[in-house]
């Protein structure tokens, strides 16, 4: 009966800072300067740096070789049949050390016709601590202003033209692809994405990075820039992509539905989680784990039972069966699309 309770994954050497709120959370050690993302039961790369990136397991098994090996045991038998091995999803811990620089993500049709890649990047926040965002435009950006904007590194006229928000603990914020966003030092969250590293940067000047040659992906700004919504969403449209905490209706809009799900679990004694793979955090408490699914050989170090802590990520697959959690706590539970 599998739980698999995972290590740290922090590639080193990104091109903006943190990593010490996420070692904080986690009750480890500091992490370098530049290590501000943990990926959390990933099959995906780094961009141009396999492995980099991709989880192992506590047997020392990646993740993606297992799930290749046995998929249906681990995403089930109606998520193969719709989606094949691909779990369709990837969870990051982020930490802004610093400002993150603005920049966007493509969807799949353009990923998929400009790169050949099997998704694009949409992604949601799940805030952790307090801070300020930038998401969306608050006014149109012909597409020769723009142009202008990011070559001249104008980061100020940028910033203007967007909205700007503060967010708080438990906010939920959807970021679709193609949307601007700049997420706040001191921020520190959980990011659920469709399982791509692919940013288009339209900001650069100062990160550890030569925007000029890796910002656009390899196809040229020109091009890369085309994947950029360059329309202003008003304040109520901006509104409907964040969940307030405390608020009512589902944590994600209906629209986020086609790429992830997330649940917000309080355990006050016990609760049980659905079967189906699922990456969880544990953002508060303790609790304990118990499986009641079917076990196979070899599952990657996993355990029947297993005691979770405040920063605890843990993989769950469909094979688990239902996963009842005792204590007291709080988790997010991140889930991939439903079967088509």
């Amino acid at each position: 009966m599998t739980v698999l309770v995972l290590p740290s994954n922090r590639p080193a050497a990104r091109f903006y800072r943190g990593g010490r709120r996420i070692t904080d959370f986690r009750g480890e050690p500091p992490a370098a300067e530049y290590e501000p993302e943990d990926w959390v039961g990933s099959v995906t790369p780094v961009n141009g740096e396999a492995p980099a990136g991709q989880t192992t397991l506590p047997d020392g098994t990646l993740l993606a070789d297992a799930i290749a090996a046995e998929p249906r045991w681990w995403l089930g038998p109606a998520h193969v049949a719709s989606f094949g091995a691909d779990p369709m999803l990837l969870v990051k811990l982020l930490d802004a050390g610093q400002r993150l620089p603005v920049h966007a993500h493509p969807d799949g049709a353009w990923a998929a016709a400009h790169l050949g890649t099997a998704h694009g990047k949409t992604e949601a926040w799940y805030v952790l601590t307090p801070g300020e965002v930038h998401l969306g435009l608050a006014r149109d950006l012909e597409r020769a202003e723009l142009d202008d904007i990011v070559a001249r590194q104008d980061v100020a006229s940028l910033l203007g033209a967007m909205h700007r928000l503060e967010v708080g603990p438990g906010d939920v914020v959807y970021v679709p692809a193609g949307v601007l966003h700049a997420i706040g030092e001191g921020i520190l969250l959980v990011e659920l994405q469709e399982p791509e590293d692919l940013s288009i940067l339209a900001e650069w000047h100062g990160f550890a990075i030569d925007g000029p040659a890796k910002g656009h992906l390899g196809v040229g700004f020109d091009t890369a820039l085309g994947a950029v919504e360059h329309r202003a969403r008003s304040a109520a449209e901006i509104a409907g992509l964040v969940h307030r905490a405390g608020g009512d209706g589902p944590l994600l809009p209906s629209a986020a539905e086609a790429f992830f799900r997330l649940e917000h679990v309080r355990v006050d004694g016990s609760a049980e989680l659905d079967p189906g793979f699922a990456i969880g955090v544990v953002l508060d408490g303790e609790v304990d784990a118990a499986a009641h699914g079917n076990s196979v050989p070899d599952a990657g170090g996993g355990v029947g039972v297993s005691r979770l802590v405040r920063g605890s990520t843990v993989v769950l697959p469909h094979a688990a069966g239902v996963v009842r959690v005792t204590g007291a706590g709080e988790l997010l539970v991140c889930r991939p699309p439903l079967p088509r």
